[in-house]
């Protein structure tokens, strides 16, 4: 046999392969990321069932309830140390989740000891987003009506409020976000105690206190800032 022509059979099959049709690589699954936690903190006497109507509207929306934590904690003692417990309640979540960083939904004087958690206890490399509803960001007469640790805290002008506000409001990398009402009775000046510098700050419509945590449209908000 002529080897020139044993020596074309390769080049002639690879020739041939060129025109075959390729199978189509099978589609690969599509990648859905597990959403943050989200840790509730509420306000000034009150305790995690604040948050029941807002989680009730997650877990309709697909959310699971393990990532849903309604935490609770003595609002009578310094927000100092609720940040304390904050941050290892945070912990706990982290680690039963296995998420890397949680998102912080928060009422009233709830902003005041996740914002120290942030700021002074490396929070701000654990949380992803952080919501103030109604937060006393800068402080609110209506704490001069009650006593105890922490309301004395709250109040305009306190040594706890000026640390808090000293430098950088929203430090680090997590997305800051606030809503405010102009008809909220107990936070007031309303925005310029609510507002943060570099925080997405919304003036809602008018919402009493307690309706932010209930209200639908808040919600919807707080949905999509927490992505």
């Amino acid at each position: 046999m002529n080897p020139n022509r044993l020596r074309a059979v390769p080049a002639a099959l690879l020739a041939f392969a060129a025109f075959v049709p390729q199978a189509a690589a099978a589609p690969s699954a599509p990648v859905t990321a597990e959403p943050d936690p989200i840790v509730f903190v509420h306000g000034w006497n009150s305790d995690g069932s604040t948050w029941d109507t807002m989680a009730s509207r997650f877990r309709s929306d697909g959310r699971p309830a393990a990532l849903l934590d309604q935490w609770s904690y003595p609002t009578s003692q310094s927000n100092a140390t609720t940040a304390r417990g904050l941050a290892a309640e945070i912990d706990r979540v982290l680690a039963a989740t296995g998420a890397a960083k949680v998102d912080l939904v928060t009422h009233s004087m709830g902003a005041l000891s996740s914002r120290y958690y942030l700021k002074n206890l490396g929070g701000d490399r654990k949380v992803d987003a952080w919501v103030s509803l109604a937060g006393p960001n800068h402080g609110t007469g209506s704490a001069y009506l009650c006593g105890g640790a922490s309301c004395a805290e709250m109040r305009p002008g306190s040594a706890f409020l000026n640390e808090l506000n000293a430098g950088d409001e929203t430090p680090g990398s997590p997305r800051y976000a606030t809503w405010w009402s102009p008809c909220d009775s107990i936070i007031s000046p309303d925005s310029s105690t609510v507002a943060l510098s570099g925080a997405v700050n919304t003036e809602t419509g008018c919402l009493q206190h307690m309706d932010f945590p209930v209200d639908a449209r808040i919600y919807e908000e707080v949905k999509a800032h927490l992505r």
